[in-house]
């Protein structure tokens, strides 16, 4: 058969094409199942990455079927992903029924609205807390309707927002009571900010600057210290932040109205400011001045002793030697300007020849280093080669030193050798005395006496040399005696003084008149020295003055009445007196002329001075004899005081007198008569005032002292001697006693009748004064 050429072209075409369509469809296929498996490693990688993921996804379709890993299954303690979002909640496992309709209701919502929401929701089958966020997924991408959730795992973040949570608590509760501390805190304290300025202060720096709150003092800016040495305190406190290294310093500054020395601290917090706080030093200051004083003292007195005395340092270094040392072992002063150790300083004292002679001296001088380690003292005996005897004392200190005492007892030797004779000398000296002795042992037998014992008992020497017992010699004594039952006291204070070691005396009379005064006193020796001494003639005296003094007491006590009687019998004339006085003085009988009217004047003047001292004179009176009534309350002590000072200001401020009034130390208030109490007062300080020359001072105080009530008046006039001091308070003072003339005629009876009214109310009135150096009036009350 034959083709033509058109036809084999064609069949050479349709060949030609279908052979390019296989070749194209073998690199299309090959082109996609490479594709393919580049999509399925690309799927796998993903579905690790999201199995590895903190996060996992499920899908909500429309029709609330699920799709997702099964990771989400476990995390809600299921065993297997259910198709349906309403099977998520199952028997103690998946959801809770009520989450999972909040859940419902949210992606419904999400499906509407397409607005995305988060949930934060508890597993049921496990621990964990999950948190699910929802959003309206991409309908191109999954399908229309269907909402996304991510399912976060939340258990670690809320246990560690958990954590946080109470330590932020804790750390606030922390705050809170460092916060009270700083407030309660007895030292002022206070923070700047990085600009200085105060941000905040505690309740003591806003009392020690006097301030009314910690606000107004903020606001204020008000520094607790002063410029001190052109320092002022913000200047001081940038120096501390700019250097970030604490300031410590000491200064001197008024904290509440007194002059006190605080040792001021700066502390700089980088990046925060500056605290600070002060501490109040200056009881500790005055307490090392005094410990430095104490102990010059104590060394000055040391070198006084006739021991010698040597301390040494914890390193046994030498810190102190008294001169008495220094001569009993020829020390150089050279030597002592060393520090001298111990070892040297025993060298140095053989050198001198002054230490026993030992066979082996370093031994020696090591067993003596072990002082130091000793833990109560030791004593030594030191036989120096000239015969000097030196009893060693080694004391450790508390601080690991070491306190050494010699004392030279050479002259010990040569009394013990003249001990006869002392007790000779003894013997001679007892017979000699005015007084009887006898001495009976522990017991009871006479031991040793003196002739004037056998005198006054008419005891024949022969009859004591038999040391007859205490009860045989009382009762061979006893007729002797005024009243024979009088032998018992005798005889008790004999025992008392033998056995009982305690010492007792007593009086008896002779059947002659005769008066002895006896007394038993307990002897080292547990014996017991018995005493008789005549005393016939003080006792005759003292009868004469028991009667004067009786005598005086009574005409006292008339005084007293005729002075109280006379003084109302004063009152009526007084009155007419004034009365007729005020009339004049008022026209009633006609105009006077001026010298007249400075007559009356004059008159009403001398009326209302006889007057208050008659009154004066009635209270005196009346509180020496106990029958002043008082009327007792409570009384603010410190308004009290004020009020006298106002009273009295017209006399201070017309003699040009400072009078000042200091009641900051807080006295409080006590149960007193207050007119009275203010009465009393008020004599002492108008005392004062007059008495003080002009342009003087008189002070006022009241504080407590020692839980009593303290109230002192003190002035700086002339003072008073001792003779004048103690007639002051009898009324009998006068002008020329004070040193000084006071401003108007006294009847001097103020001071009296102020220590009556003290004592009437409990306390007492004490006087200090000194010639040229002014009075102190002290007045304690309980």
């Amino acid at each position: 058969m034959l083709v033509s050429n058109g036809g084999l072209f064609l069949i050479a075409l349709v060949l030609a094409l279908w052979t390019g369509a296989a070749i194209w469809a073998l690199i299309t296929g090959l082109q996609m199942r490479r594709a393919a498996g580049t999509a399925r490693r690309q799927l796998r990688r993903l579905t690790r990455l999201i199995d590895s993921g903190p996060a996992i996804p499920l899908i909500v379709r429309s029709d609330s079927r699920i799709e997702g890993p099964e990771r989400v299954a476990r995390w809600l303690g299921l065993p297997k992903l259910p198709p349906y979002l309403a099977e998520l909640s199952q028997e103690g496992k998946g959801l809770p029924r009520e989450t999972l309709d909040l859940l419902g209701q949210k992606i419904a919502t999400a499906q509407k609205s397409g607005a995305p929401f988060e949930l934060a929701v508890a597993a049921a089958g496990s621990n964990r807390r999950l948190r699910i966020e929802g959003r309206l997924a991409d309908p191109q991408t999954i399908a229309p309707g269907a909402v996304l959730l991510w399912f976060y795992d939340a258990t670690e973040s809320e246990t560690r927002m958990a954590s946080l949570v109470e330590a932020e608590a804790e750390t606030r509760r922390a705050f809170d009571a460092l916060s009270g501390l700083i407030e309660a805190a007895p030292i002022p304290m206070w923070f700047r900010r990085e600009d200085l300025s105060l941000l905040l202060v505690n309740s003591a720096y806003v009392e020690a600057v006097g301030g009314s709150s910690a606000a107004d003092v903020v606001q204020a800016g008000q520094e607790l210290v002063e410029t001190v040495d052109g320092l002022t305190p913000l200047a001081v406190a940038a120096r501390a932040f700019e250097s970030n290294t604490p300031s410590r310093r000491t200064v001197t500054t008024t904290i509440a109205g007194t002059r006190r020395a605080m040792e001021i601290v700066d502390l700089p917090i980088r990046g925060r400011g500056i605290a600070g706080y002060a501490i109040d030093v200056h009881d500790l200051i005055l307490a090392r001045q005094a410990t430095e004083r104490f102990r010059d003292a104590q060394r000055d007195m040391l070198d006084n002793l006739s021991a010698g005395v040597a301390q040494f340092d914890a390193q046994r270094r030498l810190i102190f030697v008294n001169q008495p040392f220094v001569r009993m072992f020829q020390l150089k002063p050279q030597w002592l300007q060393d520090g001298l150790e111990f070892e040297r300083l025993i060298d140095r004292m053989r050198e001198a020849g002054r230490v026993p002679q030992v066979r082996d001296f370093p031994a020696w001088r090591d067993e003596k280093r072990e002082w130091f380690q000793s833990a109560a003292p030791v004593e030594d005996s030191w036989l120096i080669a000239d015969g000097t005897h030196l009893r060693a004392i080694a004391q450790p200190t508390p601080d690991n030193g070491l306190l050494l005492i010699f004392e030279d007892r050479t002259e010990q030797v040569q009394l013990a050798s003249a001990r006869d004779t002392l007790l000779r000398v003894r013997t001679a000296t007892f017979n000699n005395l005015y007084e009887a002795l006898a001495v009976f042992t522990s017991d009871g037998r006479l031991h040793l006496w003196n002739t004037r014992f056998g005198a006054v008992w008419e005891i024949d020497e022969s009859e004591l040399a038999k040391h007859p017992r205490a009860d045989e010699l009382l009762k061979a004594i006893a007729p002797q005696l005024k009243r024979p039952a009088q032998i018992s006291a005798l005889r008790e204070v004999i025992r008392s003084a033998t056995l009982d070691r305690s010492q007792r005396a007593g009086q008896l009379v002779m059947k002659d008149g005769r008066v002895f005064d006896f007394v038993g006193i307990p002897l080292p020796d547990s014996s017991a020295l018995f005493t008789m001494i005549d005393v016939s003639d003080a006792k005759r005296m003292e009868d004469a003055l028991r009667e004067r003094n009786e005598a005086l007491v009574e005409a006292d006590a008339i005084k007293t009445r005729f002075l109280a009687n006379m003084s109302y019998e004063f009152r009526t004339p007084l009155t007419s007196i004034g009365g007729f006085a005020e009339l004049l003085a008022s026209g009633v009988a006609g105009p006077l002329s001026d010298q007249g009217q400075d007559y009356v004047k004059a008159i009403i003047d001398s009326v209302e001075r006889l007057s208050a001292q008659i009154n004066m004179v009635l209270d005196l009176s009346q509180s020496q004899a106990g029958t002043l009534p008082l009327k007792r309350e409570p009384t603010d002590i410190g308004a009290l005081l004020v009020d006298v000072a106002k009273g009295v200001a017209g006399l201070a401020g017309g003699r040009n007198i400072a009078l000042e009034v200091d009641v900051n130390g807080g006295p409080g208030s006590a149960e007193v008569d207050r007119q009275r109490f203010a009465q009393a007062i008020t004599a002492v300080v108008d005392n004062a005032l007059r008495y003080t020359q002009e342009g003087g001072r008189v002070l006022l105080l009241g504080d407590r002292f020692r839980n009593k009530l303290r109230i002192v008046v003190s002035d700086n006039g002339p003072g008073l001697d001792a003779r004048a001091q103690a007639r002051a308070l009898d009324g009998v003072l006068q002008a020329d006693e004070a040193g000084g003339k006071p401003v108007t005629k006294r009847s001097g009876l103020g001071l009296p009748l102020a220590k009556n009214l003290i004592e009437a109310h409990g306390g007492r009135m004490e006087l200090v004064s000194e010639p040229g150096a002014g009075t102190i009036v002290t007045i304690l009350m309980p």
